[in-house]
Parts: structure tokens; C-alpha cells; sequence
């Protein structure tokens, strides 16, 4: 979801140099970018590591944040170019559609309220599996829940760990990266936009 259906890593980007700044911490957009695509418990920890002693818990930190990107996200989001389209050509097409998202169900909701209803059969939010991206674990569940073999699958990703995931669950994986490099490898298409795709163009890569 976050920097492939919508451009909402630079809201994350916001929130947290403003938010751990106000907790003593200089916080980059560099230090943003080393966390792109992580599992937010494990960004929790990253966080908390470099916070003095006694600022905050780690639970009222993950509070915090969330509230404030959720807030973001109702407001207004920014979708990345093509992916409306593509998300409605396949559905048109019948297409089975999974959003799996390292982001927790709230926030995923908040974006939702920006699309038309019902956009995908399956959704896997961050705090709904045990272990998150790079673990294949959220792509094998997805793909359990469609009923598809994940071999079967497209994985349109914008991050490593994401992009790792996808390959780890053994799904065809395309990658469009924004905020980071992606490198090719076997069973991945590294593209700079969404626009070109299509349902016939993603088939394709699977034959």
C-alpha cells in the first residue's frame, strides 16, 4: 500500500522527523528511507533505540505515530501514477486482488476511504500476521485466502523488504521503486511506473 497504491511514505516521512524531533531525536529523511516497507514493530524498536531513556514507551510512541499518520491518511492521500487504473482494469478483468501491507488494519482503512467500495477480495494488515515483510508469511496468507498458488501470483512491491517477501512466498514479483533502489533478479520486473501495466501485460510474466 504505502509508496505503490499511494504516496503516503513521505506522510510517514512527516510524522516521524516531527515526532521524534519533539523527543530530542534528529531524525532524516535518510534515517526515514532505511525504514521503508519495515514491519512497524520493528520500526518501533529502531525508533526506541535511539530515544533517551525515559521519554517514552514504546507502546505510547506506536500510539502516537499511528494516530498521527491515520489522521494524514483520512485527510487526503495521494495515489502513485497508474494505480487506480490498473486496481480498476483488474478488477474489471476478474482478476482475484489481495492489498498486503505492512501498515496496521487503521490505517489501511483510512486510505480505503478514498477508493471505491469494496477494492480487493483479500486484505493482510501488518498486525495480522506474526511475522512481517521480508517474511513471506503476510503474501502466503494472502494467497491462502484467495485460493491461488502463490507460484500464480504478481507481487507489485515499492520496497526490498517488500520485494523480498514476494520473492520468499515464491510469487512472480514486480517492482516499482520510489524511495529506494530495487535490484533486478530471476522472477522480477523492475519498472518505473504503474501506467504501462496491464491485467494481459502481468499474465503475461506468469507463461
Amino acid at each position: 500500500m504505502d509508496g505503490t497504491l499511494v504516496d503516503s511514505e513521505k506522510v510517514w516521512a512527516e510524522v516521524q522527523i516531527e515526532l521524534l524531533g519533539s523527543l530530542g531525536v534528529i531524525w532524516t529523511v535518510e534515517d526515514c528511507m532505511q525504514l521503508v516497507g519495515s514491519d512497524l514493530r520493528d520500526a518501533v524498536r529502531v525508533w526506541m533505540a535511539r530515544i533517551p531513556d525515559g521519554r517514552i514507551t514504546a507502546e505510547e510512541l506506536a500510539e502516537r505515530m499511528f494516530r498521527s499518520v491515520v489522521e494524514a491518511l483520512h485527510r487526503e492521500v495521494e495515489f502513485r501514477p497508474g494505480a487506480v487504473e490498473l486496481l480498476q482494469a483488474l478488477r474489471k478483468a476478474d482478476v482475484p486482488c489481495a492489498l498486503v501491507s505492512a501498515s496496521y488494519r487503521v490505517m489501511i482503512d483510512a486510505v480505503l476511504t478514498h477508493l471505491p467500495a469494496d477494492p480487493f477480495d483479500v486484505i493482510v494488515a501488518g498486525d495480522e500476521v506474526v511475522n512481517g515483510k521480508p517474511h513471506p508469511e503476510p503474501y502466503l496468507k494472502a494467497a491462502a485466502a484467495l485460493g491461488v498458488d502463490p507460484a500464480r501470483c504478481v507481487v507489485i512491491e515499492d520496497s526490498n523488504t517488500g520485494t523480498e517477501a514476494g520473492t520468499a512466498a515464491g510469487a512472480y514479483v514486480v517492482a516499482v521503486p520510489q524511495w529506494v533502489t530495487i535490484p533486478e533478479a530471476p522472477r522480477r520486473l523492475v519498472v518505473d511506473s504503474l501506467e504501462p501495466l496491464s491485467p494481459e501485460s502481468l499474465r503475461a510474466l506468469l507463461r
